[in-house]
């Protein structure tokens, strides 16, 4: 709040947060928004767990997929356990595979910790495919590619709460995501925390003055594999069903991703990420058969323009008060430009290919295009050069930066 210059104490922006997240199902007119809803909540505790490690520590992880899988297998272990007739409350069950991330996170950060911040994600990285091809090998107990499933609305109900419909689910998604938001915030403010950040910054010093830079590093490494484990457990809940897909390399990147997308140096980043990442995965795949692409290319872009990820951005108004409100709207509606040019091209180039079934016509943005007029390509590659043209004359002229 105060960096986007209101001035309000911290426990009212937790307020403002909690409102929040009670005022979003009403909302939601289906099932669906309902839905994604709940996974945002789950991808922004998941962003938040990498963020302690990689923003507030420097540990650059490959592998954190294998502490939310492990929390995702966990809870659907126990779901099945619960089905068989166990007296547990199904609310509690994220709160297991959590502990059993941390678990899992003991040894493997015990061996990755030891090292330099190369070897470290090196050892991460080798650690994750040596998870998930194990995962592979035993399809008895991990499921194989069909997975594991069980139903949630089995357990016993606490308060009248079958957690079935979900709306509930959502209630819980959203309760354990303001929990552990303030849990994960109130570690970096605790002495702990302070020291992982000067572990991050000067090992050296901080070994000087008494304390082992590993030992720090380890704590920090369980604390982010178990709110991992938290965001997997509600994922299997909300899902119910759970594949080894959980583990893959390709999850740890995409939660790599949207962290650094979101931006690693503030709280706001790993929340916005979250966002980014169900927006991403769920929504622009629904929408385009090259989102993959799109990642990449708005990845790239993020790396070159804004560093700092998008609350860098969002918030450099008030650190950079010499560009104008005038130049920062330049700016976006030439990014803008450049963006439904290049987005024209991609789209055109996958109907090209798709032309023979589905003829070379699409509708985009409101415009017809068609792929066999070299028109609409030149027109589309003008759009997108003159775009990027404006804006690159733009920020310069205004200084605006992130």
């Amino acid at each position: 709040m105060k960096a986007l210059g209101v001035h309000l104490p911290r426990w009212a922006g937790w307020l403002v947060f909690a409102a929040l997240l009670g005022l979003l199902p009403v909302l939601a007119d289906s099932r669906f928004a309902l839905s994604l809803l709940s996974q945002a909540g789950i991808a922004c505790i998941l962003c938040l767990s990498y963020w302690l490690l990689m923003g507030q520590g420097g540990m650059l992880s490959f592998g954190h997929a294998v502490y939310s899988g492990a929390g995702a297998f966990m809870a659907i272990y126990t779901l099945r356990w619960v089905e068989a007739g166990a007296e547990l409350s199904v609310a509690l069950i994220p709160v297991l595979g959590g502990l059993a991330a941390a678990l899992l996170a003991l040894p493997f950060g015990w061996l990755a910790t030891r090292h330099s911040p190369t070897v470290f994600a090196m050892v991460t990285l080798g650690l994750g495919e040596l998870a998930w091809a194990t995962a592979l090998m035993f399809p008895d107990v991990f499921g194989g590619e069909s997975g594991l499933s069980a139903d949630r609305s089995a357990g016993p109900a606490l308060a009248g709460l079958s957690w079935g419909p979900p709306v509930q689910m959502y209630g819980l998604i959203a309760a354990y995501t303001w929990v552990s938001a303030l849990a994960i915030y109130g570690f970096t403010r605790s002495p702990p925390g302070r020291l992982l950040n000067a572990v991050r910054d000067n090992p050296e010093r901080v070994a000087f003055m008494g304390h082992d830079p590993r030992r720090v590093r380890l704590l920090a490494f369980g604390v982010a594999a178990f709110f991992a484990g938290v965001a997997g457990g509600l994922s299997a809940l909300l899902l119910e069903i759970v594949t080894t897909e959980v583990l893959s390399s390709q999850r740890s990147a995409a939660v790599l991703v949207f962290t650094y997308l979101g931006g690693v140096a503030y709280f706001l980043g790993p929340l916005l990420g979250g966002l980014l990442m169900v927006g991403g995965q769920v929504l622009l795949s629904a929408w385009t058969p090259g989102w993959l692409l799109y990642l990449g290319l708005i990845f790239l872009a993020m790396v070159i323009a804004s560093p700092g990820g998008v609350a860098a951005w969002l918030l450099a108004a008030p650190r950079h008060p010499q560009a104008p409100l005038l130049g920062r709207c330049g700016c976006v509606a030439a990014a803008a430009m450049a963006l439904a040019g290049l987005g024209s091209l991609i789209e055109m180039a996958y109907q090209l290919r798709l032309a023979d079934t589905l003829g070379p016509e699409l509708l985009f943005l409101g415009l017809t295009l068609n792929s066999h007029y070299a028109s609409h390509w030149l027109g589309a590659g003008a759009l997108s050069l003159m775009g990027s043209a404006v804006w690159w004359w733009t920020r310069r002229m205004t200084k605006v930066r992130a």
